[in-house]
């Protein structure tokens, strides 16, 4: 099967023709039609994050068609159409696997990281990790939900109820939450780069009631904010635009240092906390609502043989929405 591979971290992508995978128990064959591109991919190959299976086929927004099935996988039918997210694999043992909390089992396993993801035509997942497809969405426009949507409902989800509603870093996980903000009845504020007018276009399209870079301050507080963009010095800027009691979500896996701030930014009873991976309830839970809430993902379509340039469209903020591969 066609795929791109990584070899070694900080190296671009290569073209490779590998032997198709085949299902073991409980697990399931693939026909890939999309995977959508993340920003945790550029950390898996800047070697931002520790320790990836090498060689790897990264991708974790797969969205294909079910092949074959591995003994006992009874979940899916053969045609079945469904979603292959981060999360691949959790004990289910460990306190927090009994706790409601597998997003944080000391052993998980991660598509696209230790386990073989989605640039590639074929590939195998657990069938307790994959999910159904709204049919309201084409395999393309389904892609982004994967990841984007999903660690960016369980953001705004750890944000609280509160109304007004600052997101930094307005790109995948951004445009999709944004919908479902305002779904709910929410104020949309949309920090970008200073001066990315097209962005701040971008997010009053999607209803953002505020659009400005991300070195302004909103015209009234927030009541909470949510940051995309792997910049720690987005924090102190977000506490600072956050009333008494707000909280800032860090919704990303990889950020840079966060710069000192005063302790008054914090004072007030603001809360700074982060958002590691998913569960299967979050994604449940959210490929319910997306429909509902008349989600629609902007996405630019790549040949799966020029991931290493949707990638470098994602590093240089050339894209809005999402970058999605197709075999």
């Amino acid at each position: 099967m066609r795929a791109q591979l990584l070899t070694q971290a900080g190296h671009p992508l290569a073209a490779a023709d590998l032997p198709e995978p085949r299902p073991a128990p409980g697990q399931l064959l693939i026909a890939v039609k999309a995977c959508a591109v993340c920003r945790t991919d550029l950390h898996i190959l800047d070697g931002e994050l520790p320790e990836p299976k090498l060689p790897l086929v990264p991708g974790h927004e797969i969205v294909g068609t079910v092949l074959e099935k591995g003994a006992d996988a009874g979940r899916f039918a053969i045609g079945d159409r469904i979603g292959v997210p981060w999360l691949g694999w959790t004990c289910g043992i460990c306190d927090y696997c009994k706790s409601g909390h597998e997003n944080l089992c000391d052993h998980a396993r991660f598509t696209g990281y230790q386990i073989d993801g989605g640039y590639a035509e074929l590939t195998v997942a657990d069938q307790g990790y994959c999910f159904a497809i709204p049919t309201e969405f084409g395999d393309i426009e389904a892609a982004p939900l994967l990841c984007a949507g999903l660690i960016g409902y369980r953001t705004l989800r750890l944000a609280g109820d509160g109304e007004r509603i600052g997101i930094y870093g307005f790109g995948a996980a951004a445009h999709i939450i944004a919908q479902v903000a305002r779904h709910q009845g929410r104020q949309v504020f949309a920090f970008t780069r200073p001066g990315n007018t097209a962005a701040q276009h971008f997010a009053r399209s999607l209803g953002a009631v505020w659009a400005g870079g991300s070195d302004e301050r909103p015209p009234e507080p927030l009541d909470a904010a949510l940051i995309f963009a792997p910049v720690g010095a987005l924090v102190p800027a977000a506490l600072a635009a956050t009333r008494k009691g707000g909280t800032i979500v860090c919704g990303g896996i990889h950020m840079s240092d966060i710069p000192s701030f005063p302790y008054r930014l914090l004072w007030e009873e603001r809360v700074v906390r982060s958002v590691a991976n998913l569960t299967r309830r979050d994604a449940e839970e959210f490929l319910a609502l997306a429909p509902k809430a008349g989600v629609i993902t902007a996405t630019v379509t790549y040949p799966l043989t020029d991931a290493n340039r949707a990638l470098a469209d994602m590093r240089h903020g050339a894209l809005q929405g999402a970058a999605v591969l197709v075999p």
